[in-house]
């Protein structure tokens, strides 16, 4: 049997080292604009090498960008906005004054066990109902429904099932209509008595109300004809009924289930110009970085050694790769932004019909990054248009053959497939193969199936779902 030779070999090897700092430039790249204005705060804080420049912020235009049709001017139009109170969000103008609308004063908004102990509190007759109404009010979930019996919150309590019941009858008569409900016929019964107790109310309470308690499987299915005949009525007063109990909400209680709200600020701007549209990245969201000269100079003293210059040793390449990451982080969101806008510009200048198919590759090749690049860069960050605040990622889509411009976007037909539903005849809606043949009357190449998954998408239902039946 053949031993193995022990010794020492020379081997040859490549391997893939990430740097520190190729992983800050990285972390840095996927930062939104609010995200790394955080961690900029927090590395000053943390990082004696790092200081805020307070000096004039230049205006970017390097060779490096001289190949694109966009500047970036970062500290005049921050100027024009902090005068014009520019509004990012609706990406409207507010002349001459600043709007504070009064949800700025609330240090957070109302539950739904807070909404209704208030409620309580004003309808509760004496301490003993007060305190059975609380114990119901803590027995509803998220959804508004009660989720534990009036035997069972009777026997905790140690009063009669009568009493409760009593007592859940008032807190549901709260806002939200609906609330305190045991199931979802309850619940719509609850609003049902709410609408047509208000002046308003225009329907036929107990046709609705039959409806609700024999036919909500039918009412889900849309089998207006079958309601109609067991019922011994019209199929357009069931379709009027339908439209009713359509509006109800079978979920009350999420209308007060906050999730955390996060401000969405754009990391680009589009400024419409004569020439075209300037490109502009938000940068004056967080403080631009230095390095400490007095931390430089301490380093450069020779009679620092041991922990002492490892530490600052760190720290300096620390504090040069956080600001060569936020450089080239700029660059590339200039790079990225500017290609959308020349890929785009149909779509900026008429809207979503023309808005054409565009992949990362495709923009990876023309800035010259590699696609991970742009990956990163289109990752949670929004650019204000003349179309509204969007999400990078809104411009990449795949397409399809169109006999327009060679070929069309997925956003763009399914823009199309909406508005062909919108003006269809309600009495007799389209079928997919309809909206197929429509789609193709106007040159798309499309298949039914595809018809039927961009529809689903939409959120439209089949067209025997969407068949209304009487007046309308």
């Amino acid at each position: 049997m053949r031993q193995a030779r022990q010794g020492l070999y020379l081997e040859q090897r490549q391997r893939l080292y990430m740097t520190t700092e190729l992983k800050q430039a990285i972390s840095v790249l996927q930062m939104s604009a609010l995200e790394l204005g955080d961690y900029i705060t927090r590395s000053m804080e943390e990082n004696p090498f790092l200081e805020e420049n307070d000096g004039q912020r230049p205006e970017y235009e390097s060779e490096s960008e001289a190949g694109y049709p966009a500047r970036v001017c970062m500290d005049a139009l921050a100027e024009e906005w902090r005068e014009r109170g520019q509004a990012y969000g609706s990406g409207s103008y507010m002349e001459g004054k600043e709007e504070y609308p009064f949800e700025k004063y609330l240090s957070r908004r109302v539950t739904l066990e807070e909404h209704l102990r208030l409620q309580l509190r004003l309808e509760a007759r004496g301490r003993e109902d007060f305190l059975i109404g609380e114990h119901i009010i803590g027995s509803i979930d998220r959804n508004g429904y009660l989720c534990a019996t009036v035997a069972e919150l009777a026997g905790v309590m140690g009063v009669s099932p009568a009493r409760v019941e009593k007592v859940l009858r008032v807190v549901q008569s709260f806002d939200p209509d609906g609330i305190g409900a045991r199931n979802l016929k309850e619940c719509l019964l609850l609003q049902l008595q709410a609408a047509a107790g208000r002046p308003a109310w225009r329907g036929d309470a107990e046709l609705a109300r039959r409806v609700i308690e024999g036919h909500l499987d039918d009412i889900a299915g849309k089998k207006l004809n079958h309601i109609a005949a067991a019922l011994k009525t019209t199929v357009g007063a069931v379709q009027a009924v339908y439209d009713v109990i359509r509006r109800f909400d079978p979920h009350p209680g999420l209308r007060y289930d906050y999730a955390d709200n996060y401000n969405v600020w754009p990391d680009v701007t589009l400024v419409r110009e004569a020439a075209g549209y300037a490109v502009i990245v938000r940068e004056f969201d967080f403080p631009r970085l230095r390095i400490n000269q007095n931390y430089a100079a301490l380093f450069r003293q020779e009679k620092i050694d041991g922990d002492a210059r490892k530490y600052l040793e760190e720290k300096l390449e620390s504090a040069l790769g956080l600001i060569r990451g936020i450089e080239q982080r700029r660059l590339n969101i200039y790079k990225v932004a500017c290609c959308i806008v020349e890929e785009q510009r149909e779509f900026l200048e008429k809207g979503v019909e023309f808005l054409k198919p565009l992949t990362m590759s495709r923009v990876a090749d023309i800035a010259g990054i590699h696609e991970s690049t742009v990956s990163r860069v289109v990752n949670g960050k929004y650019m204000q248009t003349p179309r509204g605040l969007l999400e990078l990622k809104y411009f990449f889509n795949s397409g399809l053959p169109g006999a327009a411009a060679g070929a069309m976007s997925s956003k763009s037909i399914k823009h199309l497939i909406r508005m062909i539903i919108t003006e269809e005849n309600p009495a007799e809606p389209l079928s997919d193969l309809d909206i197929m043949n429509r789609l193709r009357q106007k040159g798309i190449e499309i298949s039914r199936r595809t018809v039927n998954k961009y529809r689903q998408s939409l959120g439209i239902p089949p067209n025997n779902l969407r068949k209304r039946y009487g007046a309308f």
